[in-house]
């Protein structure tokens, strides 16, 4: 099931922060590391994810840099910076409770932990 976009826009920062949390990456294989970490159902396009990229690298919660690959083209990769981290650590929390709160209205059968 795919989430609607206004849903998956919300947590999106967050699952990026998460995903540049485990090591720098480049955008494509950034927006497939979502979707195999998230059993396909999380999935940002490119006209969803690149842009997403540009603000968090704007208000420096990550960072870009080019590298030439083995065959001379050129990638951007990603890592999160520290204060990337902190703000990952504070969205995490946010998630937790507002997971806690859909429980208690959709029931915990609806929502397991």
């Amino acid at each position: 099931m795919k989430f609607e976009s206004q849903l998956l826009k919300g947590v999106a920062p967050a699952v990026v922060l998460q995903i540049l949390s485990r090591g720098p990456m480049y955008g494509y294989e950034l927006g497939k590391e979502i979707e195999q970490r998230s059993g396909e159902i999380l999935s940002l396009g490119k006209g969803t994810l690149y842009p997403l990229l540009y603000n968090l690298e704007a208000k420096r919660l990550i960072r870009g840099r080019w590298e030439k690959t083995s065959s001379d083209r050129k990638r951007r990769y990603y890592s999160i910076t520290s204060k990337g981290k902190e703000q990952l650590a504070s969205q995490r929390g946010q998630l937790k409770e507002l997971n806690a709160g859909l429980k208690l209205v959709f029931g915990r059968a609806l929502m397991p932990a």
